[in-house]
C-alpha cells in the first residue's frame, strides 16, 4: 500500500488540547494534574536536563573543523562505470551520464579511476583524477574538460 498525502494523520495522542485550569477541584484547580510536591509541579524542569546527570551534550566531544562554504561538490563516476555503462565505446557526454542514470541532471561531474577500461572513449566531464586521464587515454580514448 502507497502512503499518500491526504492519509496521512498525526498520531493518536500527538495532538492534545491545552489543560484549561479553572480554581476549583471540579475544574482542573488546585494541582492541575500535575501532582504533588516536586520540581515538576513547580516549575517546568528544562529540555535536556537529565536530573543532575551530566547532559549528553556536554558528555559527547565537540566537533572539531569547520564547514567550507565554497567547497563544490562533484557526482563521482568510476572508469569502471564508464566501461560497464557503454561496452561499444564512442563518445560519452554528460548528457548520455544523466540518461543512463549514473549521474544526476544538473551536476558537476568528475570521472575517478576505480575499475578498468577496455574500450575507446571520448570523455566529457568536468573534472578527472589523474589515473583516470592515464586509463582513458592508454585504452586509445580521450579526455575534455567542461567549463
Amino acid at each position: 500500500m502507497t502512503i499518500k498525502l491526504h492519509d496521512l494523520r498525526p498520531a493518536p495522542g500527538a495532538k492534545t488540547r491545552k489543560t484549561r485550569v479553572g480554581r476549583g477541584e471540579g475544574s482542573k484547580g488546585k494541582t492541575a494534574g500535575r501532582g504533588t510536591k516536586g520540581t515538576k509541579a513547580r516549575n517546568q524542569v528544562p529540555v535536556g536536563f537529565e536530573g543532575g546527570q551530566m547532559p549528553i551534550h556536554m558528555r559527547l566531544p565537540k566537533l572539531k573543523g569547520f564547514k567550507n562554504r565554497f567547497r563544490t561538490a562533484y557526482e563521482v563516476v568510476n572508469v569502471g562505470d564508464i566501461n560497464r555503462l557503454f561496452p561499444n565505446g564512442g563518445e560519452v557526454t554528460l548528457a548520455d551520464l544523466v540518461e543512463k542514470g549514473a549521474v544526476r541532471k544538473n551536476t558537476l561531474v568528475k570521472v575517478l579511476g576505480n575499475g578498468n577500461i577496455s574500450v575507446k572513449v571520448a570523455v566529457t566531464a568536468h573534472k578527472f583524477s589523474g589515473s583516470a586521464r592515464e586509463k582513458i587515454t592508454a585504452a586509445g580514448g580521450s579526455v575534455t574538460e567542461v567549463a
